[in-house]
């Protein structure tokens, strides 16, 4: 995959919402923005057009003037910040630009990795401008798709200088004359809009296969910790702790591990050499109990 750049939108009013700081509200103990910056976290750039707020990452902040002047103006702001970022009003080094709303709970790296990968293997060609993300319902979502920067630059031109601006343009005029193709998934497209949707998002990450994979996610990064390990070991010392010695062995062993794994430089290995270690040693502990000593 090549590099790419980011924009996310922001700032909007969330009129549905009561005018709640949307972006703010979290799913899963995570801020909706944050949820969304994770997703992109191997841009190369991140424009985010709000404004400034803490967030999960350091990005680059942005806004349209006037503020609230709707999607295409706010995209036109976040492009701005890509090429101030880069020093260069001939646009970023990246050729491929994500743009994304901030209310996406469930979009994920692999929806992204779709998404610009079906840009570039169009883009071979030379025959696509964009791909785009469909909702359950075939609906295209333009704030949910990668774009080749020339193409997103040279329309927010063309629709600037055909309505004396951008401030007020509806959204669905951006792919108008661009040439799309199109990836399917309702679960990544789903946005909240209102509170039910709120709530909607909220019950979803509960689900059992997904929960678990939500919490580690929130930990980590709440911790500031980036590191991919085995789920499934861990989970396996857990339960060989509570079974082989006792209950409360299993909370206080994946600590331990940890801090093992932590002396040890860190990383998925060291976790899987400590925890292998543990785990062999909470079975001797099982064996032991099952055995019963000779007579003699």
């Amino acid at each position: 995959m090549n590099p790419y750049d980011a924009i996310v939108l922001a700032g909007g009013g969330a009129r549905r919402l009561g005018g709640a700081d949307k972006p703010g509200v979290r799913v899963g103990g995570r801020a909706l923005l944050d949820r969304v910056l994770h997703a992109c976290a191997g841009a190369r750039a991140t424009v985010v057009v709000a404004d400034p707020r803490d967030t999960a990452r350091p990005v680059v902040w942005a806004r349209e003037e006037p503020p609230g002047g709707g999607p295409l103006a706010a995209l036109e702001a976040g492009v701005r910040g890509l090429e101030t970022q880069d020093g260069t009003q001939d646009g970023p080094a990246a050729e491929s630009v994500l743009v994304l709303s901030a209310d996406l709970p469930f979009l994920g790296e692999p929806t992204v990795r779709r998404l610009l990968t079906a840009l570039e293997d169009e883009d071979g060609d030379g025959d696509v401008d964009a791909a785009l993300l469909t909702d359950g319902d075939g609906r295209d979502q333009p704030l949910v798709a990668a774009y080749r920067y020339a193409a997103l630059r040279r329309v927010l031109g063309e629709l600037a200088a055909e309505h004396g601006g951008l401030t007020g343009l509806p959204l669905r005029l951006l792919t108008r004359n661009l040439r799309l193709t199109r990836i399917t998934d309702p679960v990544a497209s789903f946005d909240c809009d209102t509170w039910d949707d709120i709530a909607a998002a909220r019950s979803r990450i509960r689900e059992h296969g997904r929960v678990l994979d939500e919490w580690i996610t929130a930990a980590k990064n709440e911790l500031g910790i980036d590191l991919d390990v085995d789920t499934g070991v861990l989970l396996d010392l857990a339960r060989d702790a509570a079974h082989g010695v006792a209950r409360p062995a299993a909370p206080l062993t994946t600590f331990l591990v940890g801090y093992a794994a932590a002396q040890a430089g860190g990383g998925p290995e060291a976790v899987a050499s400590a925890a292998a270690k543990a785990a062999e040693l909470a079975n001797r502990w099982a064996q032991e109990a099952e055995t019963k000593p000779d007579a003699g």
